[in-house]
């Protein structure tokens, strides 16, 4: 008995050290690049700047790969698709993935962020963000290069984890029986109903959605995520009855993946999704759907007529 004891408290303790934390500093990032396990550096800035100079091993995905057609950014890639690019990375359930961005503010680690998800989405869970980007990176004064890593392609299959993932039919659900928390993640403009994104058919908001903006997840002035003791006073701000889900949405998945990741990996939430396509996807829908927060339709007009004399003066 106290051999099997013993046994499981290992088993425990190495799960505890090869878990990987979803946020890293730079040292910490720069100790593991040094260290012999599995890991591997995802780029998601442009390719020029990648080319210029990037994190020793790190490979290139630019953001633009992991997102949708223009017409609906958040839109999932098909399987295939996703296959070819995990494969690609050479992503397998035993790397640990880290991503990076720019670091430029919060609204570039949304982009993280929404790697992170879709990485978690396709059945990988050794993941990470570089907490504070390629800025925190170059402050820091760690070392770059620009070399250019040979990758060996995988053969993992990923395989979709759905209770990450809300979809139109899910959130229309939850709208109709009023049994989920849904939270908007977008500035105070979209959420009252004033903007809509480009793609957008229709203003405003989710009937019943609760308005988390994204930026509350950082340290003021800065683009550095808070640590877990400060997102869960900010996860805190959301209600919803025990047992509920809590569904992340904005504009096209971007902003809200930085809402699920606070509420989720770091202040540690069960049962959070992200609406990938969100408001985008939520106002295509062939039936007109039911919305919040919904300007006039003068003061819809006179938004539309703005918008295009903005266009055509440019």
């Amino acid at each position: 008995m106290k051999k099997l004891f013993a046994l499981a408290l290992f088993a425990a303790a190495a799960h505890f050290a090869w878990g990987a934390q979803p946020l890293l500093t730079p040292a910490e990032l720069s100790a593991q690049v040094a260290q012999s396990q599995p890991l591997r550096v995802i780029d998601i800035r442009d390719p020029a700047s990648y080319g210029a100079q990037h994190i020793p091993g790190a490979v290139s995905a630019p953001y633009g790969k992991w997102r949708g057609p223009a017409g609906n950014p958040g839109e999932l890639l098909d399987q295939a698709q996703f296959t070819e690019l995990v494969q690609s990375l050479g992503l397998t359930p035993a790397t640990h993935a880290v991503v990076v961005s720019t670091g430029a503010d919060a609204t570039d680690f949304g982009a993280a962020a929404r790697v992170y998800w879709t990485l978690k989405f396709l059945g990988l869970k050794e993941l990470s963000i570089l907490n504070g980007g390629m800025k925190a990176w170059t402050d820091a004064k760690l070392e770059q290069d620009a070399a250019v890593p040979k990758v060996l392609r995988s053969s993992y299959q990923p395989q979709a984890d759905a209770s990450l993932l809300a979809t139109r039919e899910d959130v229309s659900q939850h709208v109709r029986l009023n049994n989920a928390a849904l939270v908007d993640s977008r500035p105070d403009a979209f959420y009252q109903g004033k903007v809509r994104a480009p793609a957008a058919k229709l203003a405003g908001t989710l009937p019943g959605a609760q308005q988390l903006e994204y930026t509350q997840w950082f340290v003021p002035g800065t683009s550095t995520f808070v640590d877990r003791a400060k997102a869960q006073k900010i996860a805190a701000q959301v209600k919803r009855d025990q047992g509920q889900d809590m569904v992340a949405f904005c504009n096209t998945g971007h902003w809200a993946a930085t809402d699920w990741f606070g509420l989720s990996e770091v202040a540690g939430l069960p049962g959070v999704k992200l609406y990938a396509g969100s408001m985008v996807d939520w106002t295509q829908s062939k039936d007109t759907p039911p919305m919040a927060n919904q300007p006039s339709r003068f003061e819809a007009l006179a938004y539309d007529a703005r918008q295009w004399w903005e266009r055509k003066s440019r």
